[in-house]
């Protein structure tokens, strides 16, 4: 058994123990660990300014190379989309402050934009998908050749597609009736809202995406985090098939790509990514420069994915010279003929044929 002398031989022993240790640190060793603890801090304090300064240059270095790229921008993009008009598509709802920087970029490369329509939630909503199969079913042969086995989504792609691009065949400088009609019917049943009116049929399709969706439902604790649900983006897609197959000419753009994304989502598939070009980084300058000069590759027949991701295939898209544009334009005395049924055979009058296009972008 233990017994009190050994309680007591171990209390004397860690007494002893803490007494050698003050005495040590307040003598011999006092000045040695002072120093090393000194030194060490010293050495702390140099790296850390060693680093701010870095920093600060880094930060210096960074906000020179964007004001290079801000003013080299314009130069960049000028002239690259001259007289073409644009039609833009919101594929993930309302972004102002993006829209308007993407549209300073297209107006700066010399394009116009037409028409602004923005996707509501009834577009890309599961719980709509019956009220969407009834729109589509009620649009008929409005769409032209449309394969018996289209989704509802799909008929409903096409139909926007149309409705932006859709020209008069009498003048290029008129929205076709069937545009029109087709654009009242989706805003009627509220699956796009009309950001500004559209005034002239586009040339081509400017379709801006947001960041990835979120899972349907969150992760339990200690759990892996669901796969992003994927059934909006997944019709997003099917709107810019559509847009390229009508317009000949569509762009997909969006912030910088992640996975589960519109952008990337077009990337990963070898078969979208052969026909439909994207560009991501939109939230700043690089990827908003990037926009006009892809969709002037695109109008080129020139596939592409720009951004700096792996996903991409180019940081800058290809320098390409688009040829004039042509503007088929109906006569005053024409159009009067035309309006009163006019069958003698005479000329119309001197309608102008004016610059020719040669992108084959825009189906009436």
């Amino acid at each position: 058994m233990i017994d009190f002398r050994y309680h007591i031989v171990s209390l004397i022993s860690v007494f002893l123990a803490l007494a050698v240790g003050i005495i040590l640190g307040a003598g011999p060793l006092q000045g040695a660990i002072g120093d090393q603890l000194t030194g060490q801090v010293e050495q702390l304090r140099t790296e850390r300014n060693e680093l701010r300064d870095q920093l600060d240059q880094a930060n210096v270095t960074l906000g020179d190379d964007a004001r290079y790229i801000e003013a080299a921008g314009p130069q960049l993009v000028a002239g690259s989309l001259q007289d073409r008009r644009v039609a833009v598509v919101d594929l993930d709802g309302a972004d102002d402050e993006r829209d308007d920087a993407v549209t300073a970029q297209l107006e700066t490369a010399g394009a116009s934009v037409v028409g602004h329509v923005r996707l509501t939630d009834s577009w890309t909503s599961q719980d709509e998908e019956s009220a969407r199969q009834t729109v589509a079913e009620g649009l008929g042969d409005k769409l032209g050749d449309v394969p018996q086995d289209a989704t509802p989504e799909q008929r409903l792609s096409r139909a926007l597609a149309l409705s932006l691009t859709g020209a008069a065949p009498s003048s290029t400088e008129e929205r076709s009736p069937e545009a029109l009609e087709l654009e009242a019917l989706l805003e009627r049943f509220a699956l796009v809202d009309v950001v500004s009116e559209q005034t002239l049929p586009a040339d081509v399709v400017l379709l801006l995406g947001g960041s990835a969706p979120s899972p349907a439902t969150p992760a339990a604790e200690g759990e892996e985090p669901p796969a992003p649900d994927t059934y909006a983006v997944d019709i997003e897609v099917q709107v810019a098939v559509a847009a390229q197959e009508v317009a000949g000419a569509a762009l997909v753009a969006g912030p910088t790509a992640v996975s589960g994304d519109v952008v990337s989502t077009i990337r990963a598939n070898e078969d979208l990514s052969s026909t439909v070009s994207t560009v991501s980084g939109i939230e700043a300058e690089p990827g908003r420069s990037n926009v006009p000069l892809a969709l002037a590759a695109r109008l080129a027949d020139q596939v592409g994915q720009f951004g700096f991701e792996e996903s991409a295939t180019a940081v800058l898209p290809p320098a390409v010279e688009l040829p004039p544009v042509t503007r088929t334009t109906a006569s005053p005395a024409g159009a009067q003929d035309a309006a009163a049924g006019d069958t003698t055979g005479e000329p119309a009058g001197d309608g102008a044929d004016v610059e020719q296009a040669g992108d084959g972008a825009g189906e009436g």
